[in-house]
């Protein structure tokens, strides 16, 4: 293991960060798609549509930092950028806080049931990742 800034990564890390900037990419484009920028081609029942739009304004935030923090971070690891940590982080805070949240203050769990929970996890799961792969980076020297 190498501690010089100048450490190349692994083949690896660039599958993983071109992988997970299209993941970014993709939760951006759901943002846009829940504030209504991209018109959602999808079709929801009309509980799902009234779930949609009583999220609270502040998880609709999270939802936006969470996602512009998560891209920004990732393409922050594909060009070996240090500040990619800390807007993973960042990332990972504002999706546990949204999820939270929504899964809290709204009748998500009674509208959609269990399965609610599958998507959120997934999103948690990557972002932990993310993060931990961030802090690798910085610890190998991959990330100056």
């Amino acid at each position: 293991m190498s501690d010089g800034i100048d450490a190349r990564p692994p083949g690896w890390f660039w599958i993983v960060g071109a992988l997970a900037l299209l993941w970014e990419l993709f939760g951006v484009a759901m943002y846009l798609m829940h504030v209504g920028v991209i018109p959602d081609s999808g079709e929801m029942s009309e509980a799902e549509r009234s779930l949609m739009e009583s999220s609270p304004t502040w998880v609709t935030g999270l939802f936006a930092i969470g996602v512009f923090a998560g891209a920004l971070g990732v393409l922050g690891l594909l060009l070996r950028k240090r500040w990619a940590r800390p807007l993973l982080l960042l990332s990972l805070l504002a999706v546990v806080l949204q999820f939270g949240g929504w899964l809290l203050v709204t009748d998500a769990i009674a509208v959609i049931g269990p399965s609610v929970f599958a998507m959120p996890a997934v999103i948690v799961l990557v972002a932990i990742l993310l993060a931990w792969l961030a802090a690798v980076g910085v610890r190998r020297g991959w990330l100056a």
